[in-house]
């Protein structure tokens, strides 16, 4: 049976497939016609290659079995190298853009050779659309029939998050790029060069602020989505062993769960028979949920109408 990390895999491998194409195309054209533009873009492809190389790190490192002192695995592990990748875009990608914008703002040169330059953001955009189309064509297996928008804010696969969330940045800012080199050329004012580095240097800023946000609530400890905990309560709470569901926590930790529980339970004809009740209803929930590796059930009794 695949694992969400399989789809998320495929997207990382066709992003870092296409961005180090990509890069190399960038750097040679940013060297042959002076762009400013270009060059931010080629350092912007760079800085995703390696943002790839760390979730590629840390989807290996998930792997790695639970010890003493990590006793329920290294899952969540993947979320640090996910907010490692937004901070890379945000300086590497973003801050250094606009540093190098402003630069040459004050400085501003003409481009030379501007066919190149066009040629490669054009071979560039196409190699984008694929990486993109790859990790879209993950996000709809899993995204049940959710806005693209919702998915973002409310998936927890980090990796696969990051990695469309870089390749939309990338088509925008391959869009600013083209449209800066554009006006540089049709005006022959290297300003238009100038701004175009900073323009892209911002967007990527603002999608690695989002990223940031959205990997801080992985994190700090978030729960499952909104419908698969419904879902989870209603398996529960449907069960006959069970009277009432009290209380119920849900913990995302990397692809796996935590599911604590408690609830009132039916009337048992023993303490042994009570524990058998519990196992079923566990067991139920893992039967369904494979994913579900630890499953907490307190029985207790219904204080609320005292």
């Amino acid at each position: 049976m695949s694992t969400s990390s399989d789809g998320s895999l495929k997207a990382i491998f066709y992003a870092l497939g296409a961005n180090g194409a990509i890069a190399l195309a960038k750097f040679g054209a940013a060297l042959f016609t002076g762009s400013n533009a270009m060059l931010a873009e080629a350092i912007h492809s760079l800085a995703d290659c390696t943002n790839q190389i760390f979730l590629l790190i840390g989807i290996r490192e998930t792997k790695k079995q639970p010890d003493a002192a990590h006793p329920m695995g290294y899952g969540r592990v993947v979320y640090f190298w996910a907010m490692m990748v937004a901070l890379l875009l945000f300086f590497m990608g973003g801050a250094f853009s606009v540093i190098e914008g402003i630069e040459h703002f004050k400085h501003p040169q003409t481009i030379s050779n501007p066919v190149v330059a066009l040629l490669v953001l054009g071979v560039s955009v196409v190699l984008e659309a694929f990486s993109l189309h790859g990790a879209m064509r993950e996000i709809n297996k899993i995204a049940q029939g959710k806005s693209l928008y919702r998915w973002f804010r409310e998936t927890r696969q980090s990796e696969l998050l990051v990695v469309a969330g870089e390749d939309i940045a990338a088509l925008l800012g391959l869009a600013i790029a083209f449209v800066a080199v554009g006006l540089t050329v049709l005006t022959g004012n290297g300003l238009w060069d100038a701004c175009g580095s900073i323009a892209v240097g911002v967007l990527l800023m603002m999608v690695a602020i989002f990223i940031m946000r959205e990997v801080k609530a992985m994190i700090t400890g978030e729960s499952l989505a909104p419908e698969t905990v419904a879902a989870i309560r209603a398996q529960i709470e449907a069960s006959p062993e069970v009277e009432a569901v009290l209380h119920l926590i849900t913990l995302q930790w990397g692809e796996q769960w935590m599911i604590a529980v408690q609830a009132k339970m039916q009337r048992q004809a023993s303490d042994l028979a009570l524990i058998d009740a519990i196992n079923v209803v566990e067991a139920g929930l893992q039967q369904r949920w494979p994913q579900a590796k630890w499953c907490f059930f307190e029985p207790d009794i219904d204080t609320s109408a005292d």
